[in-house]
């Protein structure tokens, strides 16, 4: 597939969301609700669980499967509150020395007027920002379509693990062509150009781990995705929390850097 049809794959309506893994890997998941500021937003879910007898909190992003649903969860567009919720569920998974793993599948933040008024900037860049120094490891898994800075703000991670037929990308490939040529009939060529599918980002660095999809049951995708986030938290919680915290700032610091031999 080209990087077009990867991004379409990514969308696809029946695409398994990060709930979905996390009910069929983590034990006795127990979901939190609630920013303490403002409300609930259905389109994060957040919540406790065990893996492998490890303590961890998980957070995902859900778009919703019925239309209902769907209009409950705002489609996957995390509002404030949702970044908020987000960000309480790791200040506790810090607090108690729990690992984080996220799971990534939205085309971006809500950007309607609700949400700009209760502060959708800060709260992706409070995210951010407390991300980059949480003394705990955490891993980012993206399942589907990770967007903009409505991905970023759960994607400052130790590791990024990615899906063979994910993307992730600073801006869709529709709002690129429209940016960069005012047409977005270009989207194809734009997903070329932004070098967004997995193994683009895996061989720039960004994605430490591609999940293959390719002649793979949906059982053996989650059997692999289990096993590789267990190997990726035991060998993590190794580390010492000064040099966990020194290699996550280094490992976004590289992002983007060219070498005159490129």
């Amino acid at each position: 597939m080209n990087a077009f049809e990867k991004v379409t794959r990514a969308r696809a309506s029946d695409r398994p969301m990060g709930t979905h893994y996390i009910e069929q890997i983590i034990d006795d998941f127990v979901e939190i609700h609630g920013d303490r500021r403002f409300g609930d937003d259905g389109a994060i879910v957040c919540g406790i669980g065990s893996l492998d007898g490890i303590h961890v909190t998980c957070i995902s992003m859900n778009r919703g499967n019925s239309l209902e649903d769907r209009i409950k969860r705002n489609f996957g567009c995390p509002s404030p509150e949702g970044y908020r919720k987000a960000l309480r569920a790791m200040k506790q998974a810090e607090k108690f020395g729990h690992p984080v793993i996220c799971f990534i599948g939205s085309p971006g933040a809500y950007c309607g007027i609700g949400a700009e008024e209760r502060g959708q900037g800060q709260a992706i860049a409070e995210n951010l920002w407390e991300m980059c120094a949480l003394k705990t490891p955490i891993i980012s898994v993206v399942t589907g379509e990770g967007g903009s800075g409505g991905a970023l703000a759960l994607s400052v991670a130790d590791r990024i693990i990615m899906f063979e037929n994910a993307v992730y990308s600073v801006i869709s490939p529709e709002g690129c062509a429209t940016i960069l040529w005012k047409d977005s009939s270009k989207a194809a060529e734009a997903a070329e150009v932004l070098r967004l599918t997995a193994d683009d980002l895996y061989n720039l660095k960004i994605a430490d781990y591609v999940i293959q999809e390719t002649y793979k049951s949906p059982d053996e995708i989650t059997h692999v995705l289990r096993d590789r986030l267990i190997g990726e938290i035991r060998a993590l919680e190794k580390i010492s929390t000064p040099r966990l915290l020194a290699s996550r700032y280094e490992k976004f610091r590289k992002i983007g850097t060219v070498s005159q031999n490129q």
